[in-house]
């Protein structure tokens, strides 16, 4: 996913996933600070991964990959 808004300092890369870790001020954004946290584990736990680029002021783009079911796996 793209987007154009606030973009984040890449310096903070460590803290974009974690909960309730915050990139800036309620008064700029409202939030809790748990959603990107709870992307990272659901992705996770099927198997991906997450990763983000951005730059301030210039947007970012959050991105993940899904890992595949085993052959022997439950049949959908």
């Amino acid at each position: 996913m793209r987007d154009n808004g606030a973009g984040f300092d890449p310096a903070y890369m460590d803290k974009l996933f974690q909960p309730f870790q915050r990139l800036h001020t309620l008064a700029e954004f409202p939030g809790t600070g748990v959603g990107l946290a709870s992307v990272r584990r659901i992705i996770e736990r099927h198997g991906g991964q997450t990763w983000a680029e951005g730059k301030p002021d210039q947007g970012a783009t959050f991105s993940f990959t899904l890992g595949t079911a085993p052959a022997d796996g439950p049949k959908c």
